[in-house]
């Protein structure tokens, strides 16, 4: 019998060893949405969602894995889900207002957007998304004070490309120019965020 044992247990250990947990299932979809495979990316969230319904971390991905293939509806539905588990997150605030904004919400995603920064009032992706939203209500100049603000902060030339579209706007088109010559300039990062909208 002690045979049996010695020789089932570390078969038993393997096979336990080789199940995927639900933040296995995170890291791997992350890994297909970074390489920009989204579909691959929201079935390993599934997974993980099989196995954890209440990790927000997984329907956070997914939701950006939706808002980046184009699926506002769904994104919207997983960000609400990650305000739902835990309503003190300004990440998702932030998300929130993102995929409200790309819906044409711009009242809403405001409301959202400023929530996020009570919550953590120098969060540079949140006055990133809170001046894209102002652009679009051609308030191009809080567009430009949230812009700046992320510039002093983390530069990159998304934000600057940003900023020098709000200037045109104003008619400071020699602002405007200095800021599209630093973002062609590479002398800074390209993007402001990596593929995730929450952290």
């Amino acid at each position: 019998m002690k045979k049996w044992i010695y020789f089932l247990l570390p078969l038993a250990l393997a096979a336990c060893q080789t199940l995927p947990t639900s933040s296995e299932w995170l890291a791997r979809g992350d890994g297909y949405l970074k390489d920009g495979h989204a579909e691959k990316a929201i079935a390993a969230y599934d997974k993980g969602l099989k196995l954890n319904d209440k990790n927000t971390s997984l329907y956070a991905s997914r939701g950006a894995a939706y808002f980046f293939n184009g699926n506002y509806k769904a994104a919207h539905a997983d960000f609400l889900k990650v305000l739902e588990l835990n309503p003190y997150t300004a990440d998702g605030y932030t998300a929130l207002g993102s995929v409200l904004a790309a819906q044409g919400h711009y009242e809403s995603a405001m409301e959202a957007l400023n929530l996020a920064l009570m919550l953590d009032p120098g969060k540079v992706e949140t006055f990133f998304s809170r001046g894209g939203v102002n652009f679009m209500m051609e308030k191009y100049d809080q567009a430009v004070h949230d812009y700046s603000y992320v510039l002093r902060i983390r530069p990159s030339a998304d934000v600057y490309n940003a900023r020098g579209a709000a200037y045109l706007k104003l008619g400071e088109k020699e602002k405007a120019e200095q800021d599209f010559a630093i973002a062609k300039s590479g002398q800074v990062p390209e993007k402001l965020n990596d593929y995730r909208m929450i952290d």
